[in-house]
């Protein structure tokens, strides 16, 4: 990763930009620090008279839209038809998927933006669980201001205000913590269910039936 610093304005835009593309819907680039690069340019952006904070935010934004819709595209282009040719069980997998989509994928989008592998994958599954476009663009496009955009302005004003330097900080070590420590808790669940025989969620068991429910209850 080139020193932020020394590039020239066109050059830190062009970095940035294509980074932000890149990391929000390309999978081979999950393990990106755009947090960290974001940031990093609002600091450069404020100690560089040549650098325009508005069109550096507002291309990231910009950016990380139509790397989201990349990403969508590729889940609904290729993963959905490889998914549908796999064993039922995988796609009981999707229909839950689809369902998680229905309910909370507007706001999984903006949450994922803060979570570093998480951004990269989020789009493209919800392109496989045909999230509905309407909702995605609008959740894609605020995620894209909120995180982008708003990490770049955040960088510039803590150049002059330490404290928010810190709090930025110690925000972005919270989400790479919780990048780590979620799925952990996700599977450990998951393992916990299995020896119980029940779903994670422990709302049905095999046959459909609720958890504790009898088999003369569930025909009543």
């Amino acid at each position: 990763m080139p020193d932020l610093a020394e590039l020239s304005a066109g050059a830190l835009y062009a970095v940035v930009w294509g980074l932000v593309f890149v990391e929000s819907g390309i999978l081979v680039a999950f393990w990106m620090p755009g947090d960290t690069v974001l940031f990093t340019a609002g600091l450069v952006a404020q100690a560089s008279p040549g650098v325009s904070l508005w069109l550096l935010a507002g291309g990231t934004a910009v950016a990380a839209t139509l790397g989201n819709a990349v990403g969508y595209w590729t889940g609904a282009r290729y993963g959905r038809p490889w998914l549908e040719k796999r064993p039922p069980k995988v796609l009981a997998h999707l229909a839950r998927a689809e369902a998680f989509y229905e309910r909370f994928g507007p706001v999984a989008l903006v949450v994922a933006r803060f979570i570093p592998w998480a951004r990269t994958f989020v789009p493209v599954l919800a392109g496989v669980s045909r999230m509905r476009y309407s909702q995605f663009l609008a959740a894609t496009l605020a995620g894209a201001l909120v995180w982008g955009a708003g990490l770049i302005v955040l960088g510039y004003f803590a150049a002059t205000v330490p404290w928010l330097k810190t709090a930025a900080y110690a925000v972005a070590g919270t989400a790479v913590a919780l990048s780590v420590v979620v799925p952990v808790v996700a599977a450990v669940r998951r393992r916990l269910a299995r020896r119980r025989g029940t779903s994670p969620e422990g709302e049905h068991d095999d046959d459909g039936r609720s958890a504790g429910q009898s088999p003369s209850s569930s025909t009543e």
